[in-house]
């Protein structure tokens, strides 16, 4: 079997409402695939693993934030190199934000990030949360849940993840726009988990990975007939999901 190394970033600290989903679709989507996942789960003080394919990071509350800071900027430097050689990876929410070049919390500390994502976030006392469909132009309709406070605002250049309707906050709740998309790391607000709802999305970073890694993306080789169909009762699920989903108000 083909093995691709997942690694699931800071769960301890940075995993609110069932962001390690994203971790559980995609390890299980590879396997239905023919292909290997292992992952590794980094937190603090832990060793880097000698491979990374793809990683996965989720949300956290300030508190969170401020526990990991110095790890990740210890981690930095491999951060922005794995950035650069076009390894995928998602963040999201409180991990979105420390991509980026700095949050400013709503009690004036400020947390620089890592600078992989060219924006930057402002703490406010009011809650952008809610149930929310985004229009993207890789991956049609995003469907998830935001629950942040802080407004992000993107650097000149920056490609959004998609744009929001007028009843949606997205990044700031000013611009319409929601998430961003640097290279092949995407950033965005939406929990949920993610991308049980959005198998387009797993599969954008499953591809990528074993494209980067193998050369091409060949399921049908590693696939079994029982694969095949439990990957399609699953596609078939995620499908009703979504329009459950969409169908909720905020």
């Amino acid at each position: 079997m083909t093995t691709i190394d997942i690694m699931s970033l800071y769960p301890k600290d940075m995993n609110i409402y069932g962001d390690s989903g994203n971790v559980l679709t995609v390890t299980r989507r590879l396997a239905l695939y023919g292909y290997e996942p292992r992952v590794t789960a980094y937190n603090q003080g832990d060793e880097w693993p000698d491979h990374v394919d793809m990683i996965l990071g989720g949300g956290g509350q300030d508190t969170g934030q401020k526990k990991i800071i110095d790890d990740l900027f210890l981690r930095a430097d491999t951060l922005r190199d794995l950035a650069a050689d076009g390894v995928p990876m998602l963040m999201i929410c409180g991990l979105y934000q420390l991509f980026g070049e700095y949050f400013e919390t709503v009690d004036g500390t400020r947390l620089d990030g890592i600078g992989v994502i060219g924006a930057y976030t402002v703490g406010q006392d009011v809650r952008m949360i809610g149930n929310l469909v985004e229009h993207s132009d890789d991956f049609g309709d995003v469907i998830g849940y935001e629950n942040h406070s802080g407004q992000t605002f993107l650097r000149d250049g920056v490609r959004p993840f998609g744009r929001v309707d007028a009843d949606g906050c997205g990044n700031n709740g000013e611009d319409h726009t929601e998430g961003a998309r640097v290279n092949n790391v995407i950033g965005t607000y939406m929990h949920g988990s993610l991308l049980p709802k959005n198998p387009a999305v797993a599969d954008f970073l499953i591809r990528t990975a074993v494209e980067r890694r193998y050369g091409a993306f060949e399921p049908e080789r590693h696939q079994n007939a029982d694969q095949r169909e439990a990957l399609a009762r699953i596609n078939a699920t995620a499908e009703q999901a979504r329009r459950v989903a969409a169908s909720r108000p905020r």
